[in-house]
């Protein structure tokens, strides 16, 4: 059951995406020719106004089917100087209005990701979690040497403030540390009444590319939290900031990458991502029905904006290829040559493909662990 759910949360995210492109493809007079939820054999369709709408058989997703999408696959076969297109088709349009209709889909993603966030500010919600005092690992392992023990920090202590963030519970502890891996990290802490200010060089975790200083939660001092009620406005203020956030943390992990995090841990394929997704909805609503919902749009409001980001890397299968290509277009004042992007387009898929072998071989790994 719980893979049918991730599936469809999945088709959802996706869909949303391509409701992206379809929205300004009608705006700027590109012809729809299709839209279907799924991919496969057409299960059910009807044609409205000219645009094919489908039920397709495999739910993973959906698509947009443009005019003129195959215009560029035309002109490289006939090896043409220029894409020849119809002035209502995709390459037929000033490049800007390709460009928007690239951007339009990750655009989507994010624009779900504040509405998420910002029905979670709604709706509010308790969390339990520890204080904001640690004990260090030499408590329990005499002389144990941790990056925190290192730079001074002692059992008991109370951290108030990590690098300008004000702490008040060791969930926001761990969320400071885990996304600074091998940093020189200001932390200051409360000890006998007096604040004292700590740099500490994390560890990163090469398994899993987050940050670590080697302290633990005083287990003794669980509390029960609640996140305040907002109204609409404040809300929706709050879910703009918070997908920002997440969109900083995105764009960090990417970097974390390249300090030698394994690549198979770090990137998750399609299985994995179903599997999560299936398990978040069925844990959460077998809690509450208020903590399901909760659960579910914060993994898919940072699910929609790693595919905002991911979407717009200038990459020749990605939009943000879509894009880049228009944008030179509109600075050289011409159209780029079908070859030339047909060659470009090699780096794109092989970039594609590198991820998906990383993420199928994680995922792997993943259920041969479980």
């Amino acid at each position: 059951m719980k893979w049918i759910l991730g599936l469809l949360c999945l088709m959802f995210l996706v869909l949303f995406h391509e409701l992206g492109h379809f929205v300004a493809a009608k705006i700027f007079g590109v012809k729809v020719e299709s839209f279907s939820i799924g991919f496969g054999p057409v299960l059910l369709h009807k044609k409205i106004k000219g645009t094919d709408y489908r039920l397709s058989l495999f739910p993973l997703g959906g698509y947009c089917g443009m005019k003129g999408e195959k215009d560029f696959q035309k002109a490289v076969e006939e090896k043409l100087p220029e894409i020849q297109a119809e002035k209502d088709s995709l390459y037929g349009v000033h490049p800007a209005k390709r460009a928007l209709i690239g951007f339009s889909g990750p655009l989507f993603n994010f624009i779900f990701a504040i509405l998420a966030f910002t029905t979670i500010n709604l709706i509010g919600f308790d969390y339990y979690t520890y204080s904001n005092k640690i004990i260090l690992p030499d408590a329990t392992y005499e002389n144990a040497s941790t990056a925190a023990r290192d730079a001074g920090l002692l059992s008991g202590d109370e951290i108030i403030q990590i690098e300008n963030k004000e702490i008040s519970d060791f969930s926001q502890i761990i969320e400071q540390i885990s996304i600074r891996p091998d940093e020189d990290i200001k932390i200051k802490v409360l000890r006998d009444g007096q604040i004292l200010e700590f740099t500490v060089h994390s560890d990163m975790d090469k398994s899993e590319g987050s940050g670590k200083i080697g302290i633990m939660a005083d287990t003794s001092t669980l509390t029960q939290k609640k996140s305040e009620k907002l109204n609409f406005f404040e809300a929706l203020g709050k879910g703009f900031t918070d997908s920002f956030e997440y969109l900083s943390l995105t764009i960090k992990s990417i970097g974390i990458l390249f300090k030698g995090v394994e690549l198979q841990n770090a990137v998750s394929g399609p299985a994995r991502i179903t599997d999560m997704l299936g398990s978040t909805i069925q844990d959460g609503f077998a809690a509450s029905a208020k903590i399901g919902i909760i659960s579910i749009l914060n993994l898919l409001a940072f699910i929609s904006i790693s595919l905002f980001f991911m979407n717009l890397l200038p990459i020749p299968v990605l939009d943000g290829g879509i894009i880049l290509i228009a944008f030179i277009e509109m600075i050289i004042r011409k159209k780029i040559n079908p070859r030339i992007q047909y060659y470009i387009q090699f780096i794109g898929i092989a970039f594609i493909a590198f991820l998906f072998f990383i993420g199928l071989f994680g995922d792997i790994k993943y259920f041969f662990k479980r």
